[in-house]
């Protein structure tokens, strides 16, 4: 119970000196690793069985050599990539935020050393090196989220273009 209190007050104490941008940070980093879960589960465990609807859709064709049998497995195979592809340029828009949230609470940060600048001369080092820390932290805290779901997003594509290249040989034309 001590360890809990000892981490929340560190992680209180590491907000208070990132600024209010660090709280956007933390959200924007939340939703995006809640997305990334959720393709990861998906892959993982539901396609499956949207890939066997497909497939016994595609089974119970009688008619899968003309034309129109082939335009149903071309919709087939665009659904269950619609399907897979899902909120992967959301998950690519987050990422790519990230950093810029960072660079905001860099200049937020820099604006309250330029304050304490202009009302004390530059003779408060002390108080210049609190937003010294309020510019630097968000930049950090933006770019480790940048990277962590980079990484993520990296596996998560490789693991998508596998599915993809699944449904394709699933789903063979009839010639």
């Amino acid at each position: 119970m001590l360890l809990l209190l000892d981490a929340q007050e560190a992680i209180a104490n590491f907000f208070g000196s990132g600024g209010p941008v660090l709280v956007l940070i933390a959200a924007l980093t939340f939703v995006m690793w809640l997305l990334l879960f959720e393709r990861f589960a998906y892959c993982l465990f539901s396609f499956k069985q949207d890939l066997g609807g497909a497939l016994d859709t595609w089974q119970q064709r009688a008619d899968k050599a003309s034309w129109y049998g082939n335009a149903v497995r071309m919709k087939l195979i665009s659904e269950m990539r619609v399907k897979i592809e899902q909120n992967l340029r959301l998950i690519k828009i987050l990422i790519a935020l990230c950093p810029m949230f960072g660079l905001l609470g860099t200049v937020t940060g820099m604006i309250e050393v330029f304050t304490v600048l202009s009302i004390t001369g530059g003779g408060d080092a002390r108080s210049m090196a609190g937003g010294v820390s309020r510019a630097t932290i968000p930049t950090m805290a933006g770019m480790v989220a940048a990277l962590s779901g980079l990484f993520a997003n990296i596996y998560l594509s490789q693991l998508i273009s596998r599915r993809r290249s699944h449904v394709d040989a699933q789903l063979e034309p009839v010639h």
